[in-house]
């Protein structure tokens, strides 16, 4: 758990006004208007601005939350309220999908599909634990034998040494051969009917919002959206995208005279709304007093009155997680009869959202399943002896890993690029040892290194979007779980709350997991830090890899990871500053690095060079670059939705999720791209939110991949974005060459000594503690 109070959904929403001069937004925000502006953290953009003193400050802070770069959106410009291709609902495009005749269900629709399902089992294990328990009525496996053994021996059944008696461990049994998910036919799904998008859109018009936000209110609000709006004007902030003052005017039409900020409709939608701005952050949850600071700036008069108002009708949740401070015994105060016992401890009161809480409890859970359930004894998979022997046969620290995996149901494994050899040896190893061995990672890129460093046929390699939802993968067992003995998981530092929690939730008891991942990079695109807070909490073995990245982009990047910009010796010109005065300039130097002299002087092609900068906005932002590099690399009307066949694009076919491509054409279905060498077809009301191009890309979009080449651009504009997470990840994105366009100055070397991650409000760590223990 971050133990720095955050400034609540405020300081978020904040930092989001920073985009105008360039500043980054995270990948993987839900809607591109909604997201906010940070540092280093998925939901954050790479830059804090400062906290408001006032009301009118938060509000105007609030009103650029809305008009903040995503990485999901392909021009964010477009003010969500006055949008009108920006509104295609989601039934939309799976309608779209479903004319296509599609015999296998999407990525995104059964990555969905799985949510819903593992959501489903959290609120089960929830009831099944609030509920009354009979004594042994919920026990099962040795824990059964165990109160019935004692049963027999009370009612002289049994004596108690036979009673007790360890029965002889049985054969293991042979893997049941996996069985693959049926993949149904794609459905169109059951969004809102005409009449009801019509209902809605007939309220909005009284209340003077636009009325492409009809099919989206009614799609967000459910069965009998125009009453909601009507009971409660306020509810119109759940649909993404939609600012508080945007709602307040809704409200004030609607109701006239009775609309007064006291509201405690208001106050409720408002507390919620900035949980989820928390959440696009990178939060999990907030401290109670910084998001009653928030409200307060939101001109809530009784912002305490508006948070319980909320918790009583369920719309958030309350936590009381203990202050501890490692290592540290628990006080204890003296009574007066000499016996002592336990002192009050300070408790931190936390307000988050069901969705991310239940998801975090869910994987504290699971990792707690996957380490105490790694069988301890002989004949239960291969001899201690076996993996003895494959630890010998490997060298430094990937023998580390292997011991250490051999032992123990979860592993972290940290290092650099050059450091993905190591899991990847494991993986080979494990599966040479008989196990159903599998590497995940996050890009399909990732995949195939992946796979081309373990050199075995027999291992497997998928994606974590394509293992959860089913498209990749060794498939289920009988009992639903994936039909894997070991699990390794690349780029771990981009796993977030939700996602970590399915991928543990799908393991099988007895499945080894290793995480496996640079610390130094940015967080992940979506609410928590689960590999950070894992290595903070200390609950099972890491293995530190000893193996450097090797040249003097290696050696730059090690340093900047300890808080150190050193120059280094190129020869080769593997590494190149270039001086700039203004961002138009950073941009023509850019576009002729690019063009001219990187494949000129370094023999690497247009093609496999990378541009990154800080943000999408800004004179030499992602927009304005990509503006610049199509002219010069691939020049045309843009005749499909600003695209023309040949053009580099990134597609974000869901939140957090980012492929790379090129435009192959389009037709009446939509724009056809060719991304990670499968066509793909974004049909046309798509486009504008999921496509945009990509000869220039923000590190977070860059994040987990690398290029031959990368130009790395630092506009004097976006310096307040800078900090050493981003500068880590933009300068290790090259594997041969890497050119920094320096307008930034002396912001550059502060960065990186000075501003670390951003830190977030997560409850991993509190909610691991008492299942598992710390280790040494």
């Amino acid at each position: 758990m971050s133990t720095e109070p955050e400034t609540a959904a405020a300081e978020e929403a904040e930092a989001a006004a920073a985009e105008e001069t360039g500043a980054e937004a995270p990948e993987g925000a839900a809607e591109p208007d909604t997201a906010t502006a940070g540092s280093d953290g998925a939901g954050d953009a790479d830059t804090v601005a400062d906290v408001p003193d006032d009301a009118d400050a938060a509000a105007t802070a609030t009103a650029a939350v809305a008009d903040t770069d995503t990485d999901t959106s392909a021009d964010p410009d477009a003010p969500v309220p006055d949008a009108t291709a920006s509104d295609a609902t989601a039934s939309d495009a799976t309608a779209s999908d479903a004319t296509a005749e599609s015999k296998e269900l999407s990525e995104t629709e059964a990555e969905i599909a799985a949510q819903r399902e593992l959501l489903a089992r959290i609120a089960e294990r929830k009831a099944a634990k609030q509920g009354p328990v009979d004594a042994g009525a919920k026990l099962s496996g040795t824990a059964a034998d165990l109160l019935a053994a004692v049963r027999a021996v009370e009612s002289g059944e049994k004596p108690a040494v036979s009673a007790f008696r360890e029965p002889e461990p049985a054969p293991r049994r042979a893997a049941p051969e996996p069985v693959r998910r049926p993949q149904p036919v794609a459905a169109a799904a059951s969004g809102p009917g005409d009449e009801a998008v019509a209902a809605v859109a007939a309220v909005l018009a009284e209340g003077g919002a636009p009325a492409a936000l009809a099919a989206r209110t009614a799609a967000a609000l459910g069965e009998g959206a125009d009453t909601q709006l009507r009971d409660d004007p306020w509810q119109l902030l759940r649909v993404s995208g939609v600012r508080t003052e945007q709602a307040d005017g809704f409200a004030r039409a609607l109701l006239g005279a009775e609309c007064r900020p006291d509201d405690e409709r208001r106050g409720r939608a408002i507390t919620a709304w900035l949980l989820e701005q928390a959440a696009v952050a990178g939060h999990t949850a907030l401290d109670a007093a910084a998001l009653t600071a928030a409200l307060g700036q939101r001109s809530v008069p009784d912002p305490d009155a508006a948070v319980q108002s909320a918790i009583a009708e369920g719309d958030i949740l309350v936590f009381q997680d203990a202050i501890e401070t490692p290592g540290a015994p628990a006080p204890v105060r003296e009574e007066a009869d000499g016996e002592g016992e336990e002192a009050e401890v300070p408790v931190r009161v936390l307000v988050g959202l069901e969705q991310y809480a239940l998801a975090e409890e869910s994987l504290a859970d699971g990792l707690a399943r996957v380490i105490n359930s790694l069988p301890k004894e002989e004949g239960s998979g291969p001899r201690a002896a076996d993996w003895e022997s494959a630890a010998a046969g490997a060298a430094g620290s990937t023998a580390e890993l292997i011991r250490a995996a051999a032992g123990h149901g979860l592993v972290l494994h940290t290092g650099g690029e050059a450091a993905r050899a190591e899991p990847a040896a494991l993986v080979a190893a494990a599966a040479g040892l008989g196990l159903r061995a599998w590497a995940a990672t996050h890009s399909s890129a990732g995949r195939q290194r992946v796979a081309g460093l373990t050199g075995a046929e027999e291992v497997g390699a998928a994606t974590v979007a394509g293992l959860l939802s089913g498209a990749e993968g060794p498939g289920r067992d009988r009992d639903g779980a994936l039909a894997l003995d070991l699990l390794v998981v690349l780029d771990a530092p981009q796993l977030d709350v939700e996602s970590a929690a399915m991928l543990v939730e799908s393991l099988p008891d007895g499945a080894r997991l290793v995480l496996s991942g640079d610390p130094g990079v940015l967080w992940s695109a979506g609410p928590g830090r689960v590999f950070a807070d894992l290595l903070a909490a200390r609950c099972c073995p890491q293995v530190v890899s000893r193996v450097p990245d090797p040249g003097p982009i290696g050696e730059l990047v090690s340093g900047i990871g300890i808080g150190e910009l050193n120059q280094v010796e190129a020869p080769g010109k593997e590494v190149v500053i270039v001086p700039v005065r203004d961002a138009g300039e950073a941009v023509h130097r850019t576009v002729q690095l690019v063009a001219d002299s990187v494949p000129r002087a370094i023999g690497v092609p247009t093609q496999d060079t990378q541009v990154i900068t800080p943000g999408h906005g800004g004179a030499a932002g992602t927009r304005a670059l990509n503006t610049a590099l199509k002219e010069r690399l691939n020049p045309g009307p843009g005749r499909f939705g600003g695209f023309d066949p040949g053009d580099r694009v990134a597609h974000v076919p869901a939140p957090g999720r980012t492929t790379l491509g090129r435009v192959l054409g389009a037709d009446a279905e939509g724009l056809r791209l060719e991304c990670d060498g499968a066509p793909v077809v974004v049909p046309k009301e798509q486009v504008e939110q999921t496509v945009r191009h990509a000869w220039a890309l923000t590190a977070h979009q860059a994040v987990g991949l690398s290029w031959p080449a990368a130009v790395v651009v630092l506009p004097g504009d976006a310096t307040a974005a800078l900090s050493r997470p981003w500068v880590y990840t933009a300068f290790s994105r090259g594997e041969r060459h890497l050119s920094v366009v320096q307008g930034a100055e002396q912001a550059l070397p502060r960065a990186v000594a000075e501003i670390p991650p951003k830190a977030r409000t997560t409850r991993l760590q509190t909610l691991l503690r008492p299942q598992v223990p710390a280790t040494s």
